[in-house]
């Protein structure tokens, strides 16, 4: 891959610096260089949930494979139903379900039968058990209980037909899915091996939580809320711990996770300061797409890839770390696992409770937490201090308030872009 170097090197402590690249261009240029994985396994349905689907799950049998009920009622013939009054019809069995009435329903005949039964033969519709009174012999089904043919019954293959795709390559295996493969009796499906990810964290200043601090040392969250979202995305994680700055030990510690990864995420060590290596090693053991992008929190942000594996450097700080993986490196791991129309996680308008300063030149994902409105609707108001190196903001919000390049400060009551943080999954 010849990755163009797009950006020129620029101080990442300027307010704002026009040759970062737009959010919508970075998620494209990333897009053309992802190639999902190949590599299939054969894995019991009831570990595959949350994984990606290689081979179309073709139904080898009809859901329902019978006309059944619907509902508890009685099932007749509807032909027999008197149109201007109540109907008697003589009661010649009972129908279960698994336990079929084993005859047939004739002129004047119903058979009680009860939600799931197969429907007895010559029996075309179901009157619900409200709509009728049990009387000697038979039953008592009021006039106008229903008014069509084949009324409260299920056909076979009404839900899935014999050769039918019930579920396409590429599609993730959620509830709704290990459900339905499960009523084909099926017990084993073809998936897209789990994509390996290596991660680690840089600064001679970064502790790990259970040793003690000292002088200006600060514990490293970001490796935890890197294993969190990675494995809400059900990756194969490689914790490479912490990385001192030195420059022998990262350029190690590449090699060993490109290696050994699909994907290597760093946080910290992407900008322009003298401690600052990440950007230096990846021009010497890969190649850079991009270095930095004009949103806010975030913007010293790199992609490129380091031998055969994809390479995300995200900030340093806690906040943007969360902001650039659900922004950017969420579709990217989502596409490399095989799943198809990945798409970002929708926007949808929301009124501004409160006003927020802005000035135009880049997007920003400011914290905020949605709630229903008074008045009708919903309504968004920021976390407060949205510093990037406040992590309780995301832990508080509930969404991210999204302002575009060109918004400037934005008034109360005015309308914003909103996208719901448990949406990026």
């Amino acid at each position: 891959m010849n990755a163009p170097k797009t950006l020129r090197e620029a101080s990442c402590a300027d307010d704002y610096d026009p040759n970062s690249m737009a959010v919508d261009q970075a998620r494209a240029l990333i897009r053309r260089f992802l190639i999902p994985v190949t590599a299939k396994e054969r894995v019991h349905l009831r570990f595959a949930l949350n994984r990606v689907l290689a081979d179309d799950v073709i139904s080898p049998i009809c859901v329902p494979g019978n006309d059944n009920s619907a509902m508890d009622g009685w099932a007749l013939r509807f032909a027999d139903l008197a149109a201007d009054g109540d109907t008697d019809l003589r009661r010649v069995g009972d129908s279960f379900a698994g336990k079929p009435h084993t005859g047939a329903v004739g002129p004047g005949e119903t058979v009680r039968i009860f939600t799931g039964a197969v429907m007895p033969a010559g029996a075309d519709t179901v009157v619900m058990q409200e709509r009728a009174t049990e009387v000697p012999g038979g039953v008592r089904i009021a006039r106008g209980a229903v008014t069509q043919r084949g009324q409260n019954r299920r056909l076979a293959g009404e839900d899935i037909k014999v050769g039918q795709v019930v579920v396409g390559r590429g599609q993730p295996i959620r509830p709704a899915e290990l459900g339905t493969i499960a009523s084909l009796g099926i017990n084993e499906v073809s998936l897209f091996r789990r994509l390996r990810v290596a991660f680690f964290s840089t600064g001679d200043e970064l502790r790990s939580i259970g040793t003690p601090l000292g002088a200006g040392d600060v514990y490293d969250s970001n490796r935890y809320t890197l294993y969190g979202m990675l494995a809400r995305l059900d990756c194969e994680m490689l914790d490479m711990g912490v990385v001192p700055d030195v420059p022998e030990e990262l350029e190690r510690t590449f090699a060993t996770a490109a290696a050994n990864a699909d994907v290597v995420i760093t946080s910290g060590g992407v900008s322009v300061g003298e401690a600052d290596f990440v950007r230096q090693l990846l021009d010497k053991l890969g190649e850079v797409v991009f270095w930095k992008i004009a949103m806010k929190p975030g913007r010293p942000l790199a992609y490129g890839k380091i031998g055969g594996a994809h390479f995300f450097g995200l900030p340093g700080n806690p906040v943007s770390v969360m902001v650039t993986f659900y922004q950017f490196v969420r579709d990217a791991l989502l596409v490399l696992q095989g799943r198809r129309d990945v798409a970002p996680v929708p926007l949808f308008r929301a009124t501004l409770a409160a006003p927020i300063r802005k000035a135009p030149g880049r997007t920003e994902f400011q914290r905020g937490i949605l709630s229903p409105a008074a008045s009708g609707g919903f309504e968004v108001r920021t976390t407060g201090d949205q510093g990037s190196g406040i992590l309780s903001s995301m832990s508080q919000a509930n969404c991210f308030v999204v302002l575009g390049t060109d918004t400037g400060n934005v008034a109360a009551g005015e309308q914003v872009d909103v996208q719901l943080l448990e949406g990026l999954v």
